[in-house]
């Protein structure tokens, strides 16, 4: 048989577009809050279980890990909503072109990082 089809399937040697990369990390970040929910939900649940548990889990969230953690999920929250408008004006036919694809990812990745910098700061 003889196919010429490519066989390169080594996905360290795969050069993705930037549009491909927020696509991609989309979905990742909207997996990783549903994870995340279940802490969410445990927090919601301690807090209003009774006085004490609330004042215990307000000293555990004045720690730094656990302010780690309440950052990560923020930023993927905000990394996802940023890139789920950008999608939303894709559907309405903004920037189908390749290069309002690329200046929307471009756009997606400059506006998650500033609220991202700006929510670690207000976190911290």
């Amino acid at each position: 048989m003889n196919d010429n089809r490519p066989v390169n399937l080594d996905m360290t040697t795969i050069k993705l577009p930037l549009p491909a990369l927020v696509s991609i990390l989309t979905r990742a970040s909207g997996v990783f809050l549903f994870v995340a929910m279940a802490v969410l939900i445990y927090a919601l649940d301690a807090s209003l279980a009774s006085e004490e548990s609330f004042n215990a889990l307000k000293l555990e969230l004045a720690s730094p890990l656990y302010k780690l953690v309440i950052w990560v999920i923020v930023a993927a929250l905000i990394y996802h909503a940023a890139s789920g408008i950008k999608h939303l004006f894709g559907d309405a036919g903004v920037g189908e072109t390749l290069e309002g694809g690329i200046l929307g990812a471009k756009i997606v990745v400059a506006v998650a990082a500033i609220l991202i910098v700006v929510a670690g700061i207000w976190i911290w």
